[in-house]
């Protein structure tokens, strides 16, 4: 065992770093050099210590054979190697610190000697690990020892470009040997430094040098060893001094105590990185409570909080970044003591002191009052957002940290949300709004919202507050909403630019996430056996991530809620669906889809063993012709992914221009499956257009995709300009758009997302009173409707983490226990169960030759028992790299065939569930109404005794019919198409005629012919009379008109019920009940 600490580095000595020459000659120059400026030019010994951080790196990324760029930053080789799972959760932050220290020393030019000591330490810290993990000569490291001081500089020091230079040369070596090895012997050497990684044992004086320096990144002027209450360091005013171990009163003193001026504003305990975190935070807790004034510090006002706590904030941390499997142990816990309602919960980085201030400042409960108190009117919205916004601000005022709300695509989502932020913010309950969308053409829609929605005074919210649009980066001071992009917060928080300030957790206090359902993958937490052999990391997904930075409310919106998206932001505090809103007239209902059946789609399209077939490569794009070993047959879900067939395409849009004029009002939605069916399904339909009409302007059809030219400016087109009055996408224009002109939805593709589904029909629901829009059409060419109507709106997401073959080969030969090999063998064979069918012709010979086994034989064999599978695997290593084969054999694209199958129109119909004909799904409704008037009570008033029918029951009625498929819409459809006549009936009319044989007259006569009456049957004073004339123009737009609905909107403005009721003398109720028994008596 080498025991000697002598080591040359230009002629020195070097006690903490003589054993790195026997792995990286330019690692140990660089870290001797270090050493030896560290009580001579400490900013010059920072300086070598950033670069030995940086050698470091890249000499890890070169024996690990993870893939670096010539001009990758530091950053990105450090993320590059995280990915990778080379480096434990120690490694990364001490990398880090190196790396933060040293630059903040470069742009500072100064440095003490006491933060170049700390940095030796952690350097030492690396350089052990890399040896002990890269060298077989067992070594005696000792202890850290300071350097000697020294009187003059070290003679002859080798330059940074010297040291690069040599360093560089070893990793081309080190590169080239690491490439020749195979990958199981690569997965080795990264599993080691992995593992030896998680042991790097870090002493309390080690842990306090990684914590002073996340705090100094946050904007505490901090030093452990020198700003010390012991040294006499005292509060000043206009500093922001975290001092350590400040007396607290007897023998206790707190690791550190935060001051803002003379304010100690919170106390921190930190520990040693094994420690459980949160337990400690109690101990902060006591310190806060027995804190004893000692010098000139200035107490918060207690007494606005009332509290027994003195210090109203309490952090507790070991230094480990904050990982969701183990979050007892690691992060920072942090709680807010002023109310004892308040939970500790765990940070990923510490509070800068303007945020700490302002938190202090914030009276959360006064706030609270003030929301629950102040009335919502002066926003005018309609009584579901009041609701909305009242749900909201009761589940912040209960401390609910994860708020979800569900309302139907086109009912306003973005103007509640904007009234709910403007109250928050007038009330000063959150200091700074963060508002994420997905797609910057969401962005631009919420942000042109707020130019334009009034709230009080006739002012926006961008005339009262500042807001930050997605252009700018950083908010002011004074900035009180944030719009961005979830992509572009994810670049800033986890792949920022190397000089660029982090953005902290207390920027944003409250979160806001538009269509928080789409594209997230939920965090998948870990069995404790994968918790041993894999890296927590790769179950975090980016948007979470996002969402844990910021100490914040996260508030969730969603037209589609999913059960993901509970599990992220929890159940929906309010709920406001798609049915009600139509029934509530808020939103447009669809017409029983029409189906359009063509031979292909019903039959498939089949080719016969030995056969010719032609196909593209999709990743050439070269043509090539096959002769199939077997019989192919690809049915209706795989047209236009898997086959291009254009005759399918050409009847189909041949028969849609049969009911679409483009010259008209209202616009077309055609949804393709991908990109390049898009292109054919526009070509396909200017040519059926210019046939069918004789002409067409070539602007009115456009493919509107995000590979298309500047596709937002042509969704601004086809927003705000006659044409293009139809477009083609794929799934740019499926959420957040609005577009209230579109009247028909094509459905070209198939999906089997419910939650997309809905979003694609969500396109259409918009009212559209400039068109006279009164249902939407679906037209149906490969019978999605059917297969999706009847799934629940709650489907659960299954989230399968990437884990490549060459792991889990890896885990399969290495892993501990039977229980990791288990689960690791049958997530490789289900992995291999679904790329098996790759494996044909060259990759079928290729797989044989790596396993001496055909497919078959090979599951077999992986089925035996684990010594079995381990010798198999060790004797057919030799041949090659499987895990790597079968990883690229997984992302192959798949050839697109080219059908040549001539089609035909079958069949042209709506869409009425179980009844095919209109005739019979309106005799199906009389029988429901038959066999349900006794159940349902609600039925019985409309038959017999309609004055006695409330709004309310009406709604519940309408709803229950909804669900046994009785809509207004479909019965008005299917009259219209079995006896020739379009009545705007209601659905009381609907009910009446198929029950009572009332006649079916619209509902605009029968409200006329009602007010005549009325109006005729007495003596009326004018008061009177306007105020029924009035009612009866609410009475056309609405089946009842009751006290209810008196009491909101215009009625409510003028008085309500109340104030009516005083016009007509106390009668109010009773001349309701009059029109309406006008309007159903058929004798009148």
């Amino acid at each position: 065992m080498s025991k000697s600490p002598f080591a040359n580095a230009g002629g020195r000595f070097s006690p903490n770093f003589w054993f790195l020459s026997a792995i990286e000659a330019s690692l140990h120059t660089c870290a001797v050099q270090a050493e030896q400026l560290a009580l001579i030019d400490p900013h010059a010994s920072m300086m070598k210590m950033r670069l030995f951080g940086e050698l470091a790196a890249k000499f890890l990324a070169a024996h690990t054979g993870v893939f670096l760029e010539p001009d990758d930053t530091s950053v990105v080789v450090l993320r590059r190697l995280s990915t990778a799972q080379v480096l434990s959760d120690k490694a990364e932050v001490l990398f880090h610190t190196l790396r933060k220290a040293g630059n903040k020393a470069s742009h500072s030019l100064s440095g003490t000697e006491t933060d170049a000591l700390s940095l030796l330490r952690l350097a030492r810290l690396l350089a052990v690990w890399l040896h002990g993990v890269l060298s077989s000569d067992p070594v005696e490291y000792g202890d850290f020892t300071p350097p000697a001081p020294h009187e003059a500089a070290p003679q002859s020091l080798s330059p940074a470009e010297n040291i690069i230079s040599q360093a560089e040369k070893n990793n081309q070596r080190i590169r080239q040997t690491a490439a020749e090895q195979s990958t199981a012997a690569l997965h080795g050497v990264i599993k080691r430094f992995k593992e030896s990684g998680e042991k790097i044992a870090l002493s309390e004086a080690e842990t306090r040098v990684i914590i002073d320096s996340q705090l100094r990144e946050a904007g505490w002027e901090i030093d452990s060893i020198n700003l010390r209450y012991s040294k006499g360091t005292r509060p000043q005013k206009g500093r922001n001094l975290a001092i350590a171990e400040w007396s607290i009163g007897g023998k206790d003193s707190a690791d550190y105590v935060l001051f803002v001026g003379l304010t100690p504003i919170a106390v921190v305990e930190a520990k040693k990185k094994n420690a459980d975190v949160s337990a400690k935070l109690k101990q902060a807790e006591r310190y806060s409570r027995e804190y004893v004034v000692r010098d000139n510090e200035l107490l918060p006002q207690a007494s606005a909080w009332k509290s027994e706590f003195k210090i109203p904030f309490a952090f507790s941390t070991n230094g480990r970044p904050y990982l969701k499997q183990v979050s007892t142990k690691s992060g920072i816990w942090f709680r807010d003591l002023r109310q004892s309602v308040n939970l500790a919960r765990p940070l990923e980085s510490w509070y800068t002191p303007d945020g700490l201030r302002a938190l202090l400042e914030q009276d959360i409960p006064t706030a609270t009052q003030e929301l629950a108190s102040e009335s919502l009117d002066y926003l005018d919205l309609r009584y579901y957002q009041v609701d909305a916004i009242k749900a909201i601000e009761a589940a912040i005022a209960s401390h609910q940290r994860n708020i979800l709300v569900a309302m139907a695509t086109g009912t306003g989502k973005t103007r509640t949300c904007i009234g709910l932020v403007y109250r928050l913010c007038k009330a000063k309950r959150f200091r700074r709004v963060l508002f994420l969308v997905d797609r910057t053409a969401l962005g631009e829609q919420t942000a042109e919202g707020l130019r334009d929605f009034r709230l009080e005074q006739n002012k926006t919210f961008t005339d009262i507050y500042d807001v930050k649009e997605m252009c700018d980066i950083r908010p002011e001071q004074e900035t009180r909403l944030q719009i961005a992009t979830i992509q572009g917060m994810i670049r800033r928080l986890l792949s920022p630019d190397e000089n660029v300030l982090p953005i902290s957790v207390d920027q944003y206090d409250c979160v806001i996430v538009d269509e928080c359902h789409r594209g997230y993958s939920l965090d998948r937490e870990m069995s404790e056996t994968e918790m041993q052999f894999r890296d927590q990391r790769d179950y975090i997904s980016q948007y979470t991530r996002v969402l844990d930075h910021f100490d914040a409310v996260r508030i969730g919106l969603t037209a589609t809620p999913a059960l993901h998206t509970s599990e992220l932001f929890g159940v929906p505090v309010y709920t406001y669906a798609y049915r009600q809103a139509v029934i509530d007239g808020f939103l447009i209902d669809h017409e029983p889809p029409i189906r359009i059946v063509t031979a292909l789609a019903e039959d498939g399209m089949s080719w016969a063993k030995g056969e010719e077939i032609d196909a593209i490569d999709s990743t050439t794009g070269e043509f090539e012709t096959y002769k199939l070993e077997d019989e192919l047959h690809i049915a209706i879900d795989d047209f236009n992914r898997k086959v291009i067939t254009e005759s399918f395409n050409e009847v189909v849009c041949t028969e849609l221009v049969r009911h679409i004029d483009p010259t008209l009002q209202g616009k077309t939605l055609v949804f393709c499956a991908t990109d390049g069916h898009a292109d054919i399904v526009v070509d396909k339909l200017k040519q059926a257009f210019q046939q069918h009409y004789g002409s067409v302007d070539d602007r009115a059809v456009v493919k509107i995709t995000a590979a298309a030219d500047k596709p937002l400016d042509l969704l601004r087109h086809f927003k705000n300009e006659r044409y293009p009055s139809v477009a083609v996408t794929v799934d740019l224009l499926t959420t957040g758009i609005d577009v209230p002109e579109i009247v028909n939805i094509v459905f070209i593709r198939r999906v089997r997302s419910r939650i997309l589904y809905e979003q694609m029909l969500g396109r259409a629901t918009r009212l559209c009173p400039a068109i006279d829009k009164e249902y939407f059409r679906i037209f149906d060419a490969v019978d999605i409707y059917a297969i999706l109507k009847n799934h629940t709106d709650m489907n659960p997401v299954v989230v399968n983490p990437y884990i490549s073959f060459s792991q889990l080969l890896h885990e399969l030969e290495h892993t501990p226990t039977d229980e990791a090999y288990t689960l690791a063998r049958d997530q490789f064979l289900a992995k291999f169960q679904r790329i098996k069918r790759h494996l044909k012709d060259e990759a079928l010979e290729s797989f044989e030759m790596l396993t001496d086994a055909s497919p078959q034989d090979f599951i077999t064999a992986l089925r035996q028992g684990t010594q079995q599978v381990r010798h198999y695997l060790l004797a057919i290593r030799a041949k090659g790299s499987l895990g790597t084969f079968l990883d690229n054999l997984g992302r192959q694209n798949p050839k697109i065939f080219i059908s040549s199958h001539e089609d035909s129109l079958r069949d042209v119909h709506r869409g009425y569930g179980d009844a095919q004909k209109p005739s019979d799904y309106l005799e199906n409704f009389s029988v429901f109404l038959r066999d349900n008037k006794d159940r349902i009570p609600a039925l019985l008033l409309v038959m017999q005794r309609p004055r006695e029918l409330t709004r309310k029951q009406l709604r519940e009625l309408r709803l229950l019919l909804d669900e046994h498929g009785f809509s207004e819409a479909n019965l008005k459809t299917a009259w219209r198409e079995a006896t020739n006549q379009d009545i705007a009936a209601s659905i009381i009319g609907f009910i009446r005629n198929a029950a009572t044989g009332s006649p079916l007259l619209s509902h605009e006569e029968r409200v006329q012919r009602a007010m005549r009456h009325i109006l005729a049957s007495r003596q009326w004073t004018v008061p009177q009379r306007q105020w029924l004339e009035r009612i009866g123009r609410q009475l056309e737009r609405e089946s009842i008109v009751d006290k209810e609905a008196l009491d909101r909107g215009a009625f409510e403005r003028d008085g309500g019920f109340s104030r009516l009721n005083r016009i007509f003398d106390g009668q109010l109720e009773t001349v309701l009940g009059d029109i309406a028994e006008a309007m159903w008596d058929d004798a009148a």
